[in-house]
């Protein structure tokens, strides 16, 4: 595998920082500087600033992101995670909310359980909680659930259910980019808070903005078991 993937898959860094860190001479592959994409094995000999290269231990966190945060781990980016975050070794996001969003975010450095999350196929579950800009219509609501053309592609179904008169909780099972908004958008309304709470059987709870804590290992165990059986998209 590359480099970058090896780096990313034993809880160095993200694919992305291991090419800043080749430029900086920081990585080395069999005793020689090692090259942007270089093809490696786990036989290699790799150091990472001096450091043999080994697998991190595993680390699983939810953390309630706060509206403002953008999902990146770039430690030069204003406002990234980066910055937000205080974990005890690199771990990545698994999925994505935009800034102006708020809600549950899966924090790991476990990339086989992040690709099952990400493509399995149409069977992860995300809960949403929305608030718009006007009442919304019974009507809206059940075409919403219906599908969407949103411009960048058809939604599937999902399921839509009322809150009040200006919001409403919806069940997705795949993650087109701005999907919500641009379903919201394309019935005249706009988003004014978009929060995620549930993503399959983990909930936000009572984590407040800001907040990170810990899946015990009970959740790690539903975790893989609900995961383990998905399809994955090519």
């Amino acid at each position: 595998m590359r480099i970058n993937k090896l780096l990313s898959n034993y809880g160095y860094c993200s694919r992305k920082q291991v090419n800043r860190y080749i430029r900086e001479g920081g990585i080395l592959v069999n005793g020689v500087p090692a090259t942007e994409g270089q093809w490696v094995t786990e036989e290699d000999h790799i150091l990472f600033f001096g450091e043999p290269v080994k697998k991190k231990p595993s680390i699983y966190f939810l953390y309630h992101k706060p509206p403002g945060i953008i999902c990146t781990l770039d430690e030069e980016a204003v406002g990234g995670l980066a910055a937000a975050l205080q974990l005890p070794h690199y771990a990545f996001p698994v999925g994505r909310l935009d800034k102006d969003s708020e809600g549950l975010l899966i924090l790991t450095n476990d990339g086989d359980l992040a690709q099952k999350l990400l493509h399995g196929e149409g069977q992860v579950e995300k809960e949403y909680q929305v608030w718009v800009d006007s009442p919304i219509s019974d009507d809206t609501l059940k075409k919403m659930s219906q599908g969407v053309d949103i411009g960048i592609g058809f939604t599937k179904p999902c399921q839509v259910d009322r809150l009040e008169e200006n919001s409403f909780s919806i069940i997705l099972t795949e993650g087109m980019n701005r999907q919500i908004r641009r379903m919201a958008g394309f019935f005249g309304h706009e988003v004014m808070k978009l929060k995620r709470i549930r993503i399959l059987h983990l909930s936000l709870g009572d984590l407040k903005p800001g907040e990170m804590r810990a899946l015990t290992a009970k959740e790690i165990k539903d975790l893989y078991f609900s995961t383990d059986s998905l399809p994955i998209e090519e």
